[in-house]
């Protein structure tokens, strides 16, 4: 077929609402998940966890086992094919974790001591719970709390600019506050999964995860293969969060194949996800404000503690949300950590953020009543020119226009600023707001860009779709560089073989791959020649951003956004319901405002879950958790959640090919602030303490002033 010369009309897929371009096969069910790919001889593997939160593997009685009906065999440290250690991760090195059966030691509750493979998933799991496995336990340590001796501060986790106890000494007004934020669990609806086999001398994983070509990485340097001897597929993910990169199920597969020769798969109970898969740390933080009577900061001082395990050091860097936000004399923020007996933590949608910005935007709606402000009115007095702490030029800034839009469309103006004056028969009611933030990042990717002689265009990329919809943004993309319309792009992702590209986290993905593409499509477009035909094969335009990434010019690069709660609360029972959220976001050129919208919404139904619900318990005598279900782990269901509206202003970023930042996680920061600024409002009662519980509602109404 020949190529023809695309009309004005046909590049106009970016900015409009489109359906999923994978939607219909998933609600027909053809769409199949890592679990649900059928193998022939598939053998399943199932975990067996240690019980003791800290100790020895004394022994691993597996005899008995191996005899009942289908078991066909039982991994341990024993006996178990040896690893290598000289592995990286995404970020940096790993969780041990994934060392799996290496040595005898126990490091905390859940910690993978076996794995049972047999014929069938309920031949696997029998086998799993009759295995003795006998311990030495040793002493334990699981408790969190402000303080702890063995706390420290990570290198490069403490930022200062100017005198800060002077300023504060200086302030005519200061907050000096603590605030709790929970564990926190990211609970995916779909399970980790993973399959494995041996494929013509390659292994080959079926998965879901946030980045097929990091875990094929991994596992190649793992099991000492050739990068080009692994491939990682992962077609759908019903659900990430942070939680889906390597963990033990994919590498215990690996391994178990290996050993059997033949395809094993390895899916994880949310019991076991509890422990297995991360979560994000409880934290204790202190934020300090100093500023005059007028609002304007002198001082801001935000510390926050968070836990690790005794094997790996993950921070929840908390304290530097604020760093992009506010205009002040002198600025501290620490992150600091310590090590105790339980499972590593890991990325959790908006890491840090989202417990940081429940502490800061508290601690600058308590300023703002102590000066007799309204809470935007002392953020406007407040706004930075330049990176507070780095000087830098803002690629573009547009907060205040978030709380401008979001102020009018919520009738902020009518507000009563009194607290607890509002009534509605035995509810008290109240409104709250409170300010977003999240880096905007970029990471090189490779694509490639193929014209098929059909007339149609195929797109290879190894991104992830974890449900954001990147897949469809990506076709638009595509379509819009290509001069064409999305039906005549073919988008192929998730496979480890398509090259190097940047997992989906840290809410850059779609603005990395987008580069990628746009970059391969348009080098493509200049190689078409209308009137003359394409070979058989097609032709074929590669790129890599690395350069292109490296080469941007230094600035604080953010999406930021505005959040406004409105709650009702009954004293009387201490129940806490939200009526309605607004939030309006600065986030960048929006490629799909359908999906983009979805994404805004589930994050800010997030934030609300995290301000009245979600908190697991570790029982302090067994180190494990209380309740580690979705019975026992609270969250919000649809009667939980109002009216959510969300919307943007107009944001381009000059320094990115289609203006885009990223907005997967923006929505989830402020919320939970906003929220409970809004319950203050309502009942004149701070709850510095999430969850806020009908519990704590209720202990607090006899007249403490913080809860």
């Amino acid at each position: 077929m020949t190529t023809t010369t695309p009309t004005a009309a046909a590049s106009r897929a970016v900015g409009t609402a489109h359906t999923r371009v994978e939607g219909l096969a998933k609600v027909t069910g053809a769409a199949r998940y890592a679990g649900e790919v059928p193998y022939p001889d598939l053998a399943h593997g199932w975990f067996v966890l240690a019980t003791v939160a800290r100790g020895r593997v004394r022994s691993v009685e597996e005899a008995p086992v191996l005899g009942m009906p289908g078991v066909l065999a039982v991994l341990h440290h024993g006996n178990a094919p040896r690893l290598e250690g000289g592995y990286m991760g995404v970020f940096g090195p790993p969780d041990p974790v994934l060392q799996l059966f290496q040595h005898d030691r126990v490091p905390y509750v859940g910690w993978p001591v076996a794995l049972v493979v047999a014929e069938t998933p309920e031949h696997a799991r029998e086998a799993a719970e009759a295995l003795t496995v006998r311990y030495d336990a040793e002493p334990h340590d699981v408790a969190f709390f402000a303080g702890h001796p063995g706390v420290y501060t990570p290198e490069g986790a403490e930022e200062s600019r100017g005198d800060l106890e002077g300023e504060l000494a200086s302030s005519d007004v200061v907050v000096d506050a603590e605030y709790t934020t929970p564990e926190e669990h990211h609970s995916p609806m779909e399970p980790h999964a993973a399959t494995a086999r041996w494929d013509g001398g390659r292994l080959e994983v079926v998965d879901s995860n946030q980045g097929s070509r990091f875990v094929a990485d991994e596992l190649a340097k793992l099991f000492s293969l050739d990068a080009e001897s692994v491939r990682v597929r992962s077609e759908h993910v019903g659900g990430g969060f942070g939680s889906k990169g390597t963990r033990p199920h994919q590498v215990s597969a690996a391994m178990a194949a290996t050993v059997l020769h033949r395809p094993v798969r390895v899916t994880l109970t949310r019991r076991q996800m509890f422990s297995l898969v991360g979560y994000r740390s409880p934290t204790v933080q202190r934020v300090r404000l100093g500023a005059d009577h007028d609002g304007r900061l002198r001082a801001v001082d935000h510390v926050s503690e968070c836990l690790t395990s005794t094997v790996h050091e993950f921070v929840e860097r908390a304290a530097d949300f604020g760093h992009p936000l506010y205009d002040a004399n002198a600025h501290h923020t620490a992150s600091r950590v310590v090590r105790l007996d339980v499972p590593t933590p890991t990325w959790m949608r908006a890491p840090g953020e989202a417990p940081g910005s429940f502490a800061l935007e508290s601690a600058l709606d308590e300023l703002a009543e102590k000066c007799g402000i309204d809470p935007i009115e002392l953020r406007v007095r407040n706004e930075p020119s330049v990176g507070p702490l780095t000087g830098l030029p803002f690629s573009s800034r547009n907060l205040l226009a978030c709380f401008e839009e979001g102020a009018r469309r919520f009738g902020w103006a009518d507000r009563d600023p009194r607290p607890g004056v509002r009534r509605e028969g035995r509810w008290l009611l109240g409104t709250g707001t409170a300010a977003s933030a999240f880096p905007t990042l970029s990471a090189p990717s490779t694509a490639a860009v193929t014209a098929e002689a059909d007339g149609t265009f195929t797109v290879r990329i190894t991104a992830a779709d974890i449900g954001t919809g990147s897949r469809t943004a990506l076709t638009q993309i595509a379509a819009d560089a290509l001069e064409t319309t999305p039906g005549r792009i073919r988008m192929r992702i998730a496979d480890s073989d398509f090259g190097a590209a940047i997992m989906a986290g840290g809410s850059m993905g779609t603005r990395s791959w987008a580069w990628a593409i746009t970059v391969a499509a348009r080098a493509l477009r200049e190689r078409l020649v209308p009137g003359v035909a394409l070979p058989p094969e097609g032709i074929t335009e590669r790129s890599d951003t690395s350069a292109a990434v490296g080469a941007l010019t230094e600035k604080e690069r953010h999406a930021f956004g505005a959040q406004f709660a409105e709650v009702a609360v009954d004293i009387g029972t201490g129940e806490v319901r939200v009526r309605r959220m607004l939030g309006i976001f600065a986030a960048g050129r929006i490629v799909n405002p359908l999906t983009a919208r979805g994404q805004f919404v589930g994050g800010m139904t997030w934030g609300l879950s995290m301000a009245l619900h979600e908190e697991a318990t570790r029982d302090q005598a067994s180190g494990g958790h209380v309740g580690a279900d979705l019975a026992g782990y609270h969250f919000a269901a649809h009667a939980d959640v109002p009216a959510v509206e969300a919307d943007w202003v107009d944001d381009p970023d000059p320094d990115d090919p289609v203006g885009i930042k990223g907005i997967g996680e923006i929505g989830v920061v402020g919320a939970a602030a906003a929220v409970a600024n809004a319950v203050w409002h309502a009942t004149g009662v701070r709850h510095r303490n999430l969850p806020i519980r009908p519990d704590r509602v209720l202990n607090a109404a006899g007249g403490a002033h913080g809860a």
